[in-house]
């Protein structure tokens, strides 16, 4: 049996914390062929994203990939990130978090990327999330 890593529990503890107490989480990972981000919101192979509840739409973190809808520039576009490109996960407005090593993604070819839905597709029932109002993302350097 192989051991699951402790990754992704920890990127979804630490954002359950972040939001628990008004912080609004952010995550940094590694930009390369594996990330389906929009061209040019990457800076020197990395990007750092607002993942909070008011930022994103579907929010799905998995323990393979982390994917969303978010607003870039006003148009709403998905965005998946293997949870092996995630180098930290942190509250914006006092830096505590955890940092991660980088790993090897070992998933689906970027070709797969575009498996996501372009039109948004409504939460599943029962579901514990706020209700998203307007999303909005924030690129930061």
């Amino acid at each position: 049996m192989s051991e699951v890593s402790t990754k992704p529990y920890l990127i979804r503890a630490i954002h359950a914390w972040c939001t628990d107490q008004g912080f609004t989480p952010y995550l940094a990972a590694v930009a390369d062929e594996h990330v389906r981000i929009p061209p040019g919101t990457a800076r020197e192979g990395q990007i750092v994203l607002d993942v909070s509840f008011d930022a994103t739409h579907q929010l799905d973190m998995g323990n393979d990939m982390i994917q969303f809808q978010a607003r870039f520039g006003g148009v709403a576009q998905w965005v998946r990130i293997p949870v092996a490109n995630v180098l930290a996960v942190y509250a914006q407005e006092n830096g505590h978090g955890m940092a991660f090593e980088p790993e090897v993604f070992e998933g689906a070819a970027p070709e797969d990327a575009d498996d996501a839905p372009d039109e948004p597709t409504p939460p599943p029932p029962g579901g514990d999330k706020p209700a998203a109002g307007r999303s909005h993302l924030k690129i930061i350097k």
